[in-house]
C-alpha cells in the first residue's frame, strides 16, 4: 500500500489590528521620501467624505424643498374652469369699439384650428425649444441669465410658455424666488399631464393681449374684426409681437410700435427656421396691408368710454353679466376734432402758455358726437369737458340776455355803452369793457356783437338777477348761482358739458335738451336691457325768444369777436373770456350741431392774452368744418314772430318756470295728471336724458 504524503496546511495570516496598522502607518509616516504622498491620500479621502455628506445633505434639502414647494401647489385638472369680471364693451353708433372694461374673452379655439403661423410665430419669439424641453429650459434660462447680467437689467425672460401658463392661470404675478420656484414645479407637472398641443391651445386662449382682451380670439375680433382662425401671416406676427407688452404694443394704442414689433417676430420666425427670404418679403406686405386696413382710432375716445361707464349703474343697476354698451359717438366726428384740437394747440400752446384744451359736440337734441377731455388721455384722465369746473366768462352773457328779451327787450332796443357804478355790500363795483373804451348809445344787438360788458350788467339789472338764474337753470346750469352783479359776466364755475348743451336748447329751438351718450345695452348674449325710446319734450324758452337770440348770436360770428369762426354757412355762437386770461370759451351751433371749446390750464394759471375769438373759435372751426362736411347748410331760425301753434301756450309776460326735471324723470301728461297714474316705463323713457 502506498502512502500518500502529508501535506501540511499553512496558516492564515491574521489580520493586523487596529493599533499594529496605525503603528506601522506611523513608521511609515516617518520613513524619508514619504510624506508628500500620505497628505494627498489623507487629503483625498477627506475631500471625498466631505462631497458625500454634502451631497447627500443637498439631496436632502431639495427633497424637502421639493415637498415644501409642490404641497399646496393647484390642483391642475380645474385648469378650463377659471373666473372672471365681468366684461363690457362701450361701442360708437356704427359698431366700432370705442372702450373696454373688464375681462374680454372670445371663443375658445383648439391647438387644430389656430393657424400654424400663428403658433410659428409664438415658439420663434417666446419659446423656441417648447416642443422639446420639459416644462423647463435649463440652456434657455442661462442665456437669459448671460444677457441680463451683461446689460445690467432683466432684458430677456428665460421662462418657457409652459411655464407663463402656470404663472398666468394658477400663481399670482409676484416677483419673488418662491414663486419663481414653484412655477418650474408647476410647469413639470402640467407636462406630464397634458400634451404640448394642449398647453399651446390653454395659452393662446387665456393670456392677455392688451386693451382688456383675453384669448387670441377676442383680440383678432378687436384689432382685425375678425376670428383667430382666419389670421393671415402678418397679422399673427402682429398678435405674437403683444406677448412682450401687451398694452403697449397694442394696434389700438400706438400702430407704429406695434408694426415695428412685429416685423421683428417676422425677423425670429427666418432665424427659427420658419420662413424664407422670399416668405418674409411677403410677410412684411401682409403686416403693411394689416396695418393699412385698420380704420382711424383716436385714445381720446377714452373720455367718452368712461363717462358712460359712470353712468351705466343708473340705467341697469350693478354689473353682473357682459354688456355691450352702444352709444351715440360718432368715431369719424371725433377724428376730427382730435385733428383740429391738435393742429391748433401743438403750433400755438407753448407760445400763448395754453396748456390744456376740452370739446363736447353734440346734436341740437343731445346726442354726444364727439368728446375730447383732455390733450392726452395717457399723461391725464381727469375729463375737462364733464369733470372741470371752470368760470364761463362771457359765454354766460347768453343767459342774461335770454332774460333782457323775456323782460321785453329786442335786438333793436338802444342801450347805452357807458361807464357804471354799482353799490354793494363790500363796496362799489365798476365793471369795465374789454377794449377798456365806451360806444355810447347802440342797439343790443351790437352790444351782444362787441361783447360789452357794461350792457350785460345793465341787461341783467334791468330783467333781475332772479330771472337771470331761472333762465340759467331752464337751460340745465346746476352749479351754485347767487344772485350777485358780478354773475352778469361769468362769476360762476360750471362744466363745458352744461354749457353746451345750454347752447343747444337755442339750435332745439327752445326744445329741453338733455345730454346723453347710450342708445342701447345689451348683454354679449343678445338679450336687450334697455333701448332709448323718444317720447316728445317740453319747451323751456318761446321760440319768439330763440329767434331774437339766434339772430344776436348770428352777428357774434358775422361781425363780431368770433368772426375767426366764420365757416362759410349759417352759424351763431359765442366767446368767453375771464380775468387775467385764465379761461377761454367759444360756444358755437348750427341747425344740425352744437359744439363747445375750452381752452386754459389746469392749475388756473393766466394764458398770454388768450380770448375766446383766438384758439377756442379757431379750434371750433377746424372741427366744425370737417364735421359737416357732407351735411347741407340750413339757415338759423330767427326772427320775432311766435309760431302759430305755440301762440297760444306762450305769454310774452314773464312766466314763473317749473323746476327742470332732472334727467329720466317724468313730466306727466294731461291724462296721467288727471287720473294720478305714473308707470315706471314712462319714468324710464320720458325724456333722453336717461
Amino acid at each position: 500500500m502506498s502512502l500518500i504524503p502529508f501535506r501540511s496546511r499553512k496558516k492564515k495570516k491574521k489580520r493586523p489590528s487596529f493599533s499594529q496598522r496605525k503603528a506601522a502607518a506611523r513608521s511609515v509616516a516617518r520613513t524619508p521620501g514619504r510624506h508628500k504622498p500620505a497628505a494627498q491620500s489623507r487629503l483625498k479621502r477627506v475631500l471625498k467624505q466631505l462631497f458625500w455628506r454634502f451631497f447627500w445633505l443637498g439631496a436632502a434639502v431639495v427633497g424637502l424643498g421639493a415637498l415644501y414647494f409642490s404641497y399646496d401647489l393647484p390642483d391642475i385638472e380645474d385648469l378650463n374652469k377659471f373666473s372672471k369680471t365681468p366684461s363690457i364693451l362701450v361701442k360708437a353708433e356704427n359698431g366700432d369699439i370705442v372702450g373696454s372694461f373688464g375681462d374680454i374673452y372670445g371663443d375658445y379655439v383648439p391647438f387644430e384650428e389656430l393657424p400654424r403661423s400663428l403658433i410659428d410665430a409664438v415658439v420663434a419669439t417666446e419659446d423656441r425649444n417648447y416642443f422639446y424641453h420639459l416644462g423647463i429650459d435649463p440652456w434657455g434660462l442661462l442665456r437669459a441669465s448671460i444677457a441680463n447680467l451683461r446689460a445690467g437689467y432683466v432684458v430677456q425672460g428665460g421662462s418657457t410658455i409652459t411655464q407663463q401658463v402656470a404663472k398666468n392661470v394658477f400663481l399670482t404675478p409676484e416677483r419673488s424666488l418662491t414663486r419663481k420656484i414653484r412655477e418650474m414645479f408647476l410647469a413639470v407637472k402640467l407636462e406630464r399631464r397634458f400634451s404640448k398641443e394642449d398647453i399651446m391651445s390653454i395659452y393662446l386662449n387665456r393670456v392677455y393681449l392688451g386693451a382688456g382682451n383675453f384669448g387670441v380670439d377676442a383680440a383678432a375680433k378687436r384689432y382685425f374684426d375678425k376670428t383667430a382662425r382666419d389670421l393671415n401671416l402678418g397679422e399673427s406676427a402682429i398678435m405674437a409681437g403683444l406677448l412682450k407688452a401687451p398694452s403697449r404694443f397694442a394696434p389700438t394704442s400706438n400702430p407704429t410700435l406695434s408694426r415695428q414689433r412685429a416685423e421683428q417676430v417676422l425677423v425670429n420666425m427666418e432665424d427659427a427656421g420658419f420662413l424664407d427670404a422670399a416668405q418674409t418679403k411677403k410677410a412684411r406686405e401682409d403686416l403693411v396691408a394689416a396695418m393699412s386696413k385698420r380704420k382711424p382710432n383716436s385714445r381720446s375716445t377714452l373720455y367718452f368710454a368712461d363717462w358712460i361707464m359712470e353712468q351705466l349703474p343708473e340705467y341697469i343697476g350693478n354689473v353682473q353679466q357682459d354688456l355691450v354698451v352702444t352709444t351715440t359717438l360718432q368715431p369719424e366726428r371725433q377724428v376730427a376734432a382730435e385733428r383740429a384740437m391738435s393742429e391748433i394747440m401743438d403750433r400755438d400752446s407753448e407760445k400763448y402758455a395754453a396748456r390744456q384744451a376740452a370739446l363736447v359736440s353734440m346734436t341740437p337734441d343731445g346726442a354726444i358726437r364727439a368728446m375730447i377731455g383732455g390733450r392726452s388721455y395717457a399723461e391725464s384722465q381727469f375729463n375737462r369737458a364733464t369733470q372741470s369746473l371752470r368760470q364761463p366768462g362771457s359765454s354766460f352773457k347768453l343767459f342774461v340776455y335770454l332774460a333782457g328779451l323775456e323782460s321785453g327787450l329786442t335786438p333793436d332796443t338802444l342801450v347805452e355803452d357807458q361807464p357804471i357804478v354799482i353799490e354793494t355790500g363790500q363796496g362799489k363795483w365798476e365793471p369795465k369793457n374789454y377794449t377798456g373804451k365806451y360806444l355810447g348809445t347802440l342797439p343790443l344787438r351790437d352790444a351782444v356783437a362787441q361783447s360789452i360788458n357794461t350792457v350785460a350788467v345793465q341787461v341783467s339789472q334791468q330783467a333781475g338777477l332772479d330771472r337771470v338764474i331761472d333762465v340759467a337753470r331752464r337751460l340745465g346750469l346746476t352749479a351754485d348761482l347767487q344772485p350777485l352783479h358780478s354773475i352778469a359776466l361769468g362769476a360762476v364755475e360750471v362744466s363745458l358739458i352744461e354749457m353746451t348743451t345750454a347752447y343747444a336748447h337755442l339750435a332745439a329751438g327752445g326744445d329741453i335738451v338733455y345730454p346723453y351718450g347710450i342708445t342701447k345695452i345689451d348683454t354679449n348674449q343678445g338679450e336687450n336691457l334697455y333701448q332709448r325710446e323718444y317720447s316728445g319734450t317740453a319747451s323751456v324758452v318761446r321760440p319768439d325768444i330763440v329767434g331774437m337770440m339766434n339772430d344776436m348770436l348770428q352777428g357774434v360770428v358775422r361781425e363780431g369777436t368770433a368772426r375767426g369762426a366764420a365757416i362759410g354757412r349759417p352759424a351763431a355762437g359765442k366767446t368767453g373770456t375771464t380775468s387775467d386770461y385764465r379761461d377761454a370759451w367759444f360756444m358755437g351751433y348750427t341747425p344740425d350741431l352744437v359744439t363747445g371749446v375750452w381752452v386754459g390750464n389746469d392749475d388756473n394759471s393766466p394764458m398770454k392774452k388768450v380770448t375766446g375769438g383766438m384758439l377756442p373759435a379757431q379750434i371750433w372751426k377746424g372741427y366744425m368744418f370737417a364735421a359737416l362736411a357732407n351735411t347741407p347748410a340750413r339757415a338759423i331760425q330767427t326772427g320775432s314772430q311766435v309760431l302759430p301753434w305755440k301762440a297760444n301756450t306762450l305769454s310774452t309776460r314773464p312766466q314763473k318756470q317749473k323746476p327742470r326735471p332732472a334727467p329720466g324723470e317724468l313730466t306727466p301728461s294731461f291724462w296721467e295728471k288727471l287720473l294720478g297714474e305714473e308707470t315706471q316705463q314712462d319714468i324710464k323713457y320720458q325724456y333722453p336724458g336717461k
